[in-house]
């Protein structure tokens, strides 16, 4: 009988599952890994009037975006994606120190169709969601 070892991903969370953040028992006990930023190449918006973020690379004008690196199980990393709202899908993200992980992204398209909040100077997610209470 052989066994094989679920991989292990690096994944960049920036939004409703940070620690203190409603969505965290999304995460299903990943590890911690440490808390870092993204280069400036990317745009934060309140989609949905708030409920979610979206987030999106862009060519110029972006802003490094706080979140916290997670190690998670293939089965941990399903479970994050299966409880992502619509139109999400995963991608790389480049974070500083050179490094890269996965990041659960949002079609730029659709903000811009919506015209979402854009969010992106407020020091991130938390820090907006901290802002509207």
């Amino acid at each position: 009988m052989t066994t094989t070892k679920s991989s292990i991903k690096q994944v960049f969370i920036c939004g409703s599952a940070l620690r203190g953040q409603p969505d965290h028992q999304n995460l299903t006990n990943a590890k911690f890994v440490k808390t870092t930023k993204t280069l400036p190449q990317y745009r934060l918006h309140a989609a949905e009037n708030g409920w979610h973020p979206a987030i999106y690379a862009v060519e110029t004008g972006g802003i490094s975006i706080p979140g916290e690196i997670y190690e998670m199980t293939e089965e941990q990393y399903e479970h994050l994606l299966a409880n992502e709202p619509p139109h999400m899908y995963p991608d790389t993200v480049n974070i500083e120190g050179g490094e890269q992980a996965i990041a659960i992204l949002y079609p730029k398209e659709l903000v811009e169709k919506y015209n979402w909040l854009d969010i992106s100077d407020l020091g991130g997610w938390a820090a907006y969601k901290n802002s509207n209470q």
